[in-house]
């Protein structure tokens, strides 16, 4: 007898009628379920069962035995005292565990040459190293950028779009004394200076205009990690002619896009992350 709960199985080694690839089989009892959990992620509190089977799309008494089975399994716990579901602590291992597991800079470099694609420039990502913003993967673009940009390069935190992402999310102490080494020990104290990394933290984008070399451009984004903490920027370089700078843009749009794509796949949930 067929199991109700799962999905028809593939036949003709896995092809339809039409010899088209089909998707693997899977438990469709769990992915109703699941659509719960959904619920209580995107709700980032506890829910009464009215309102969690509704965020689901399902009524209470359909929800109502999943809910229970995943009480068994640690995956959501219910309140005594008000009733409403949260999600339970082996959801918050799974979640701890899986941040642990997620490696920003791979991630990050595997969507990088369909960025330089998209944009039409060199792109690269950078981490907070030993002596401040480092860069670890360049991705050159359609339209050749003749800069010492390379894998290792130092970015500054005052004059570069990179160096900027870092000098507004990162933590002040470790900022400013980067930028004593960099000997710009009093950056944080230039009014212009301290306005632009306010605009920065505001729009999550930072701009330069041929600050380090004329003709040549570059902004840059952030992206957070599951805690909230800057794990890395996204930058895109090129000639200022070719690089749209206003916010607005199709490559700035594209840029942070990529970028919260990213605080996403690492867990962040954060403001605008959406």
């Amino acid at each position: 007898m067929n199991d109700p709960t799962l999905h028809p199985a593939a036949t003709n080694g896995g092809t339809d009628d039409d010899g088209d690839a089909r998707s693997p089989r899977g438990i469709q009892s769990i992915e109703v379920g699941g659509q719960l959990l959904k619920a209580l992620v995107r709700a980032g509190s506890a829910l009464a069962l009215k309102d969690l089977a509704r965020a689901a799309g399902m009524t209470p008494a359909k929800a109502h035995p999943y809910l229970v089975s995943f009480g068994k399994l640690g995956l959501v716990e219910q309140d005594a005292v008000s009733g409403r579901y949260g999600l339970g602590p082996l959801a918050l291992q799974l979640g701890l565990i899986g941040l642990q597991q997620v490696d920003p800079v791979r991630l990050a470099v595997a969507q990088l040459p369909a960025l330089a694609a998209q944009l039409g420039c060199t792109v690269s990502a950078a981490v907070w190293g030993p002596m401040g913003p480092i860069i670890v993967h360049v991705e050159h673009g359609p339209t050749p950028v003749h800069v010492a940009m390379r894998h290792g390069t130092p970015a500054s935190l005052r004059h570069t779009g990179t160096g900027k992402v870092f000098a507004a999310f990162a933590p002040p102490q470790a900022v400013a004394e980067a930028l004593a080494r960099e000997g710009e020990a009093a950056a944080l104290d230039d009014p212009a200076f301290a306005a632009e990394l306010q605009d920065i933290r505001r729009e999550r984008l930072s701009r330069v205009r041929d600050e380090l070399l004329p003709g040549i451009s570059a902004m840059a984004v952030p992206v957070f990690d599951g805690f909230g903490r800057l794990a890395l920027a996204l930058a895109a370089i090129g000639p200022s002619a070719l690089l749209d700078l206003g916010v607005g843009s199709p490559q700035a749009q594209a840029l942070r896009a990529c970028g919260k794509q990213l605080s996403r796949r690492l867990g962040y949930t954060g403001a605008g992350a959406a």
